[in-house]
């Protein structure tokens, strides 16, 4: 089909859509928010070509004057049209980033909206408010020019509550299109909407309908990844908390990540951690450092073969030189020392050279143990196995 109305952004006075024949319908994303799960239904999922981009800002004569960039028209696109149960800013902040998050993983875009590949303003945002109790909707907006998820929050916020504040004053609400000034926080009015209905649709005679098979839609259905959702379900079982689930699922890319890392660990939880602590707080850790070779730290540390600590040392210089932990500990003799022999001659040499310690242990001031084990760990070079130190200690301090 083809819609019959004309803006300077679509120069050939109409725009190419599939408006009675959508290419899918009654999907559905489910959400959280605050705990709480929605499902948002989806009402349709259609084709249709993009137009222009009006600009009227930005320019020393914008008041006086709109431009118009047409790089982009003609361009083919989808647009998604949630069902109208979206109840808040918080529901529909839910919503969009749950929806970015399916479309980058199944691989139908990069998504990044600095680059127009996904637009909230193309997802027009109607706002409605009603009195609690009522049925019907009452008149809506439609906000545009949201160009991040963030802003789409703050316009709808102020949009909600302007709609409030008109209806609370005796007033009526506006059938309109409205801009979002992300410089004030407020929305403007763009032009007015006062027939919703103001298109006039045709056939277009030079496209043929588009038809899709079902052995095509199951071929595409097997060959779907993994969804962010059910991987959250999976990681929740796997002894993950929420706060983890939630990051390590936020791009495709970490989720692959964290799941290569915690087969070669065969530790979920404590790699999880690793890469949430450590990794990320390192610029680029992901990009230069393995999976296979985080999870292979973790795997030792877990064995006793270093500690913890050792361990962050290492990450440190696996970040610098780019190389497996193996060759950094193997070259460094990094190795955790455990033996009860080995480490018992150490700590009698730190229990002779520490008597006033030894003997305020020895009188109930157990919180000197902790100096006691960092003497252990000083002479060893931070080699021992703080765990056998401790016992050790207590063992000869009887």
């Amino acid at each position: 089909m083809r819609g019959k109305f004309f803006y300077p952004d679509l120069p050939k006075g109409y725009q190419i859509s599939q408006f009675d024949e959508p290419f899918a319908e009654r999907g559905w994303i489910e959400i959280a928010v605050e705990g709480n799960k929605k499902r948002i239904g989806l009402t349709r999922i259609h084709l249709e070509e993009d137009a222009g981009k009006s600009i009227r800002d930005d320019f020393r004569d914008s008041e006086l004057y709109s431009y118009v960039d047409l790089n982009r028209s003609g361009r083919p696109l989808i647009e998604i049209v949630s069902d109208p149960v979206l109840r808040s800013s918080k529901e529909a902040y839910a919503f969009l980033t749950d929806l970015k998050l399916v479309l980058q993983y199944v691989g139908v875009s990069d998504c990044d909206m600095e680059k127009g590949q996904l637009r909230c303003d193309a997802n027009v945002a109607n706002v409605s408010v009603r009195p609690r109790g009522t049925g019907k909707f009452g008149t809506k907006a439609e906000v545009k020019n949201l160009n991040s998820f963030r802003f789409a929050k703050m316009a709808l916020d102020y949009e909600i509550a302007r709609q409030v504040a008109v209806l609370e004053g005796g007033g009526q609400v506006a059938q309109e299109t409205r801009l979002y000034n992300a410089a004030t926080g407020e929305t403007e009015t763009m032009r007015s909407k006062k027939d919703a209905h103001d298109y006039r649709y045709f056939p277009e005679p030079d496209l043929e309908p588009l038809q899709v098979s079902e052995e095509w839609v199951e071929r595409l259905r097997e060959s779907m990844p993994e969804l962010p959702s059910d991987k959250r379900v999976r990681f929740l079982k796997q002894g993950l908390n929420e706060y983890q689930t939630q990051l390590l699922t936020a791009t495709r890319r970490l989720s692959e990540y964290f799941e290569t890392a915690a087969g070669v660990s065969d530790d979920p939880i404590t790699t999880a951690n690793w890469i949430i602590g450590e990794l990320t707080r390192m610029t680029n850790g992901v990009d230069k450092i393995t999976p296979r070779a985080i999870g292979t730290l973790v795997r030792k540390v877990n064995e006793g073969e270093i500690s913890g600590k050792m361990a962050k040392g290492i990450l440190v210089k696996m970040y610098a030189a780019g190389q497996p932990p193996e060759e950094i500990i193997g070259r460094e003799r990094l190795r955790q020392i455990s033996d009860a022999g080995t480490l018992g001659m150490i700590v009698d040499e730190v229990i002779a050279g520490n008597p006033k310690q030894v003997e305020q242990y020895k009188t109930g001031t157990t919180s000197v143990l902790g100096f006691l084990v960092g003497q252990v760990m000083k002479v060893s070079n931070g080699q021992a196995n703080p765990a056998v130190v401790n016992e050790l200690l207590r063992d000869k301090l009887t």
